[in-house]
This record gives structure tokens, sequence and C-alpha cells, in this order.
């Protein structure tokens, strides 16, 4: 179903007070506007970024959309810069790349990765700003806290040389951690997936792609990132004997039924979780979330990453988008939203 829009008197990005900013809000299930607000002057320590890109991850920020976050983990499911409370109104999501525009000199005009809500101006700690290297595009760089997720879950999982191992869910996250994968020395790497239409996305990355009833079920790690109850059956499956399953999805409040009483307990399988929001066990002790944040963003120098921004729209579009989204009229890996200022590219359409 189609929603109206709803958007602010004031949707003249350009033209407005420069003390204000222009913010994408959260305010019902399935129902999402533009709203203003004023922006801070910044403190010292502070930074006035100017938005470039940012990028929807769809699987997270529909489960917002859709006021499915459990009441239960709500506050634990916050992102870093989040207003408001869960279901609504929240000012959600954590894919944002722009410039500096104040702050201290050395910063100025520096492009950087925050893990932002989808806003034209914030200020933001210095501390909350990952500088992006000169071989990474702006665009590509939404994709740093994506390839951060898959980063936690191989140090999570600790794949081994001639390693067997299935990613299962060729989506934003699956894609991601197999692109990731493709460099370690295993022994097979497959991804599963229901939909043959993208098995061109993932051959462009040098991943083969499978079926699930083709997949070989004797990994010693898969990694279940579909979001399904099926995903999850076949992951157990496809695990060998006393192999673990490294559960990368959100369900929010949906309920997830498993046949336990088959592969699980017969064959002492592990399923693990796998969440971002502090850094994997393995590497808590030397390795700090910032420090995570960089080496995630140094990861998308290779433009094999373009592959998975399939979508583009401008940033006053974004109500449209996220219903789009929510009805299947847009099926996108990651849709970027591009912000009043930066060049447009040819071809891009909602």
């Amino acid at each position: 179903m189609t929603l109206p829009r709803n958007a602010p008197q004031n949707t003249d990005t350009q033209n407005r007070h420069p003390q204000t900013a222009l913010a994408y809000w959260t305010v019902g299930p399935c129902q999402g506007e533009l709203r203003s607000e004023d922006l801070p002057v910044p403190a010292q320590g502070e930074a006035v970024v100017r938005a470039l890109y940012s990028g929807i991850s769809r699987g997270t920020e529909l489960v917002v959309h859709e006021a499915h976050v459990p009441t239960r983990t709500a506050k634990a499911m916050r992102a870093p810069h989040q207003t408001g409370d869960f279901p609504a109104p929240v000012k959600f999501g954590y894919l944002s790349v722009g410039i500096v525009e104040q702050g201290p000199e050395d910063w100025i005009g520096r492009n950087v990765f925050c893990l932002h809500p989808h806003q034209d101006r914030y200020v933001v700690p210095l501390s909350s700003l990952t500088r992006i290297p000169d071989g990474v595009p702006e665009r590509r760089a939404v994709l740093t806290g994506i390839a951060e997720i898959a980063l936690n879950a191989l140090w999570e999982a600790g794949p081994r040389l001639g390693d067997r191992i299935a990613v299962v869910g060729a989506g934003l996250v699956g894609g991601m951690t197999a692109a990731l994968l493709r460099g370690f020395p295993l022994e097979r790497l497959q991804l599963v997936e229901t939909d043959p239409a993208k098995r061109g996305f993932v051959e462009s990355l040098g991943v083969e792609f499978v079926l699930p009833d083709d997949a070989h079920q004797d990994c010693d790690i898969v990694f279940h990132c579909s979001a399904t109850d099926e995903g999850l059956a076949r992951s157990l499956q496809l695990a060998g004997d006393e192999g673990e399953i490294i559960e990368m999805s959100w369900y929010g409040d949906r309920k997830v039924s498993l046949p336990l009483g088959e592969d699980f307990h017969a064959r002492r399988l592990t399923i693990r979780a796998s969440q971002v929001g502090v850094v994997a066990r393995s590497r808590r002790h030397s390795r700090t979330s910032s420090e995570r944040l960089q080496l995630a963003v140094s990861l998308l120098q290779d433009p094999v990453f373009d592959a998975f921004l399939t979508g583009e729209s401008q940033f006053e579009e974004l109500p449209e988008v996220f219903n789009g989204l929510e009805n299947g009229e847009l099926d996108d890996l990651c849709h970027v939203i591009a912000y009043p200022g930066t060049p447009q590219r040819e071809g891009n359409e909602a």
C-alpha cells in the first residue's frame, strides 16, 4: 500500500538557515517523514558534518519502519546517534557519509563515515567519525557499517586454514560476509540463496552461488543471514558434526521455529549469535569499536563492493523510498540516498 507523504513545510534544504537540519523520522508503523530541527553549535571536540550519502540497511531498518522492534530489547538495539524511542517517533539509521564543515583544522574538508541516522547536517563528537581512506569513494563508503557487521562475525567465528564454509542468504549482510571471506585460505566457500536471480550478483563477488538443495552438508562454519526459519533450519543441516552456526539475522519481534530434534542434538551443533553492538569476544581486549570501524572502511577499496549499491534516490524522496522497500516496489541490497549538493549520478532512480 502507498501512504501519503508527510514532509515539513520548508523542504528547500539549500536555502534554509545554516543552523537547522533536516532529518528522516519514523513516526508510526510504515510511516515516515522529513522533519526540520535546530542544529546545535558544536562544542570543543565536536564537528559539523554535511551529509553526502547515506545507505539504507534494508533488513534492520525495515524492522524499525514496520514497528517490529521487540520491547524487551529496545534499549539494546538503539543506534549510536538515535533520537526518540522505539516504536515511534524515532530517528534511526547508521550508514552516513559526509564532509566535515566545522571543527578542528585537521578535520575540515575530510570525508568521514558516521553511524548516524539519515540527516543532511549534524553535530557529533570527533570520536564518532571515521576518516575515509583516499582509495574508498564516498558513495561506496556507506557500506562501512555493513563491513563492520561482517568483520565482527568473522572475528566471532575465527575461520581456519582449509575450512569449509557456507553463508546462507545473499542479502546485504550475507553478501558482505561472503565477500570478505574470499580472501581466506578456505577449502570451500558457498553462498546459499533461494533466489536464482541473485546468481549474477554472487558470482560478481567471486563467490560460488548454490541453491539450498545443492549446498554441501559438511561445513565447519555456517553464517546464517537470511532472517528466515527455513534458512536457519537449512543452516543446521549444512553444518558438519560439531559444526557451528553463526546467527547474524535480526528477526525483530517475529517468532522463529526450528527443528531442534533433528540435526542440532544428534550432531552436537552450536548456534552462536553475532551482534555488532560490542566487539567480538576474541578481539574485545585488543580492538576498540573505532579501530574496528577504521579497519572496516579500509576493506572497501576493492571496486567489487559497488555491486551492493543497487539503487539511488534523492534525500527528499526518503519517505517514498521506505514505502517502496516495505511494499516490494523496490528490491535493493543497499539503496543509496544522495543529499543536496552531492553531484547526481546519471541513470539513478528511486
